[in-house]
């Protein structure tokens, strides 16, 4: 039991240590004062300054975003706000859409994983079928031994294409959970079509992205600048940070309540930081056994072989034009290599700058996001001679970009969402979330608003890019609530190409993941998704993380399809 005596004598003990504090602290101004007094320092001298210096400011100036060793924060799924029941039932939902079938059994001999090469498909139905029909092919993957597999989690891809016609569609893949898979495609021109099935990674493969994904969200790290007068110092940052090391700096953001910490300097304040930058990727993250489930040309990205015929001949529909819109979970289809959505706008397409000015005339363009969206910015400004870049002295490739057409009153920007990212050097002043710079555009009619937000959010948990998107979610319904009239246009993830390095952090896999969170979040809001997992899969050109320019054009022709739409007046 304490008594009043006790607590009165630990105050009183209390005051007189504050007192001696503050004593020494008046001393080391004086200290400070006669020294800077002298007109030149050596440096040992100036950073013993400014190790004083931090040191007065430490002991007058609260902690404020300085989080002590004690807490013990463990999981990056778990910093952030806590979400509401509602959101945490949409969280469970989401979790046990995107669930991935494993094997029963791990640690086997890699001789009983599956193999692309010794796996096969085979084509339903007869060799002649009509548009508007549905393709279905079957997948029988086989281990290294040539015996059947008796589970599923194969991720495989597909494709249907007609390469003299510069045409091509995405397949549904289905899991049987028994080492079968059907695929359907549907058929959506007259010709000769090839089926083209690819496994990505085996299920063995997709067991050790999954172990990463949950447990090692820091295999990709970035460092923050902090500088006060001569004094430089750099630490490690993240979305969260073991607290065995060192306090660290909270930048949780204010207004959505994102978090991002730095181990704090350890003779400089928190708010010194100047900059953020990826800096660099773990090593030897998983054994040597696992290692063999990720080898170029054996098992990423490898095809598949057909057994018997590998293509049919699609004929015209019996009854005149087949209704092509049926096809619920197919976003579009290339043919004479122009992307033709299946709902939506019409596409046009916008061949000149003239006609791009034409479109844009009177509009502010906002692109929000991380570089799949300034591919847009650099197209758009490549593309219309009168769009002038405004020098913003920006960092090449980082951003913020500007471009301005006065004569027609057109606006384009770029910005980079906030961390994590992956890019050199940025000004943390420059660190902005989306979701905040949405509830920042007065929107309307006249404006357009772009975002791309997925790549950089591949190393982590599932559940951080459903807090991302929720808090953008939430910002888009308040944009749409006080001006309708914005156009909103989210672009989804695409596939890239894939070696054993690159798969553990940037596999085709967790793109996967976080595209049908996407697609399930925004889904039934008045906005616009742009399907680049189908526009990348559906084309000829290899899988890049940055498309290739016939594909840019073509989400740009839909972009401008969306904004100008066929028989709508400009104002």
């Amino acid at each position: 039991m304490v008594t009043a005596n006790s607590e009165n004598t630990g105050h009183r003990r209390t005051r007189l240590r504050k007192l001696e504090d503050e004593g020494k602290a008046l001393g080391f101004i004086i200290l400070v004062c006669n020294i800077t007094s002298l007109e030149k320092l050596s440096g040992q001298v100036i950073s013993t300054f400014y190790q004083i210096q931090n040191s007065i400011h430490s002991a007058f100036k609260s902690p404020g975003n300085v989080w002590p060793l004690e807490l013990n924060h463990t999981y990056c799924a778990h910093f952030g706000q806590e979400p509401t029941a509602e959101e945490a039932n949409e969280e469970r939902y989401l979790l046990n859409s995107i669930a991935w079938p494993g094997p029963l059994v791990q640690g086997l001999p890699v001789e009983l994983s599956s193999d692309p090469s010794k796996s096969y498909f085979v084509i339903q139905g007869p060799a002649e079928q009509r548009i508007g029909d549905q393709l279905e092919v079957n997948v029988h993957v086989q281990n290294f031994l040539g015996l059947p597999k008796k589970h599923g989690g194969d991720f495989l891809i597909a494709r249907l294409h007609s390469p003299e016609l510069g045409a091509g569609v995405a397949g549904q893949v289905q899991d049987h959970h028994n080492g079968n898979y059907t695929v359907l495609f549907p058929l959506l021109w007259a010709g000769v079509v090839w089926v083209e099935i690819t496994m990505v990674h085996p299920s063995e493969a997709v067991m050790v992205l999954k172990s990463l994904q949950e447990e090692q969200p820091d295999r990709v790290f970035f460092k923050s600048l902090f500088r006060s007068g001569f004094v430089s110092e750099t630490t490690v940052c993240n979305l969260c940070l073991p607290l065995n090391h060192q306090p660290l700096c909270n930048y949780t953001d204010p207004e959505t309540g994102e978090p991002w910490y730095c181990y704090k300097p350890k003779m400089l304040g928190c708010d010194t930081r100047i900059n953020h930058y990826k800096g660099g990727y773990k090593k030897n993250l998983i054994t040597e056994y696992e290692a063999k489930f990720f080898k170029s040309n054996v098992n990423i990205k490898v095809p598949i072989r057909a057994s018997g015929m590998g293509n049919v001949t699609v004929l015209p529909a019996e009854k005149g034009l087949a209704n092509l819109k049926k096809y619920e979970k197919t976003s579009g289809f290339y043919f004479h290599n122009v992307w033709r959505p299946l709902r939506g706008a019409a596409l046009q397409q916008f061949n000149d700058s003239s006609a791009i000015t034409h479109c844009l005339r009177g509009k502010i363009i906002y692109m929000l996001g991380d570089s799949t969206v300034r591919q847009w910015f650099e197209y758009l400004t490549a593309s219309v001679p009168t769009l002038k870049e405004f020098n913003l002295h920006s960092p090449k490739n980082v951003g913020p970009f500007m471009a301005v057409d006065s004569k027609n009153n057109i606006l384009v920007s770029f910005r980079c969402h906030g961390p994590p990212i992956r890019f050199t050097s940025v000004l943390s002043s420059e660190l902005r979330y989306v979701a905040n710079e949405i509830d920042r555009i007065k929107g309307g009619p006249g404006t357009v608003i772009l975002v791309s937000v997925w790549s950089h959010f591949s190393t982590f948990p599932i559940e951080v890019y459903i807090r991302r998107l929720r808090h953008i979610r939430r910002a888009v319904v308040r944009l749409l609530n006080r001006e309708p009239a914005t156009l909103v246009v989210i672009r989804t993830a695409s596939l890239q190409k894939l070696d054993p390095g690159n798969s553990l952090f940037n596999s085709d896999w967790f793109s996967l993941q976080i595209n049908s969170v996407l697609c399930a979040m925004f889904k039934g809001l008045n906005v616009q998704l742009l399907d680049a997992w189908e526009m990348t899969l559906a084309h000829h050109l290899p899988h890049l993380l940055h498309p290739s320019p016939p594909i840019i054009k073509n989400m740009i022709d839909l972009i401008l399809s969306n904004i100008c739409p066929v028989g709508k007046k400009r104002s």
